[in-house]
């Protein structure tokens, strides 16, 4: 379990670091302790529900369930 936070940890921080030069990305915090790096600001459809964004690490546009987002911020660039 311990391998798997520092993988965590290290592709968070390898993704903070590739991100450093865009403007306006935001930390999406998950309720299971995880934390996504978004390339620009997150939408969320009311109607549904999804929250979705430009993964910041693998370039893919992906959506999450409101419901499992704890909080979201923009990173100081």
């Amino acid at each position: 379990m311990q391998k798997r936070t520092l993988l965590a940890s290290l592709f968070t921080a390898a993704a903070l670091l590739t991100v450093a030069g865009c403007s306006s990305n935001q930390a999406v915090k998950t309720n299971d302790g995880k934390t996504i790096v978004t390339d620009g600001k997150p939408q969320v459809d009311k109607d549904t529900g999804l929250v979705s964004y430009k993964n910041a690490e693998t370039g893919k546009t992906e959506q999450i369930n409101r419901d499992r987002v704890k909080e979201m911020s923009e990173l100081d660039n």
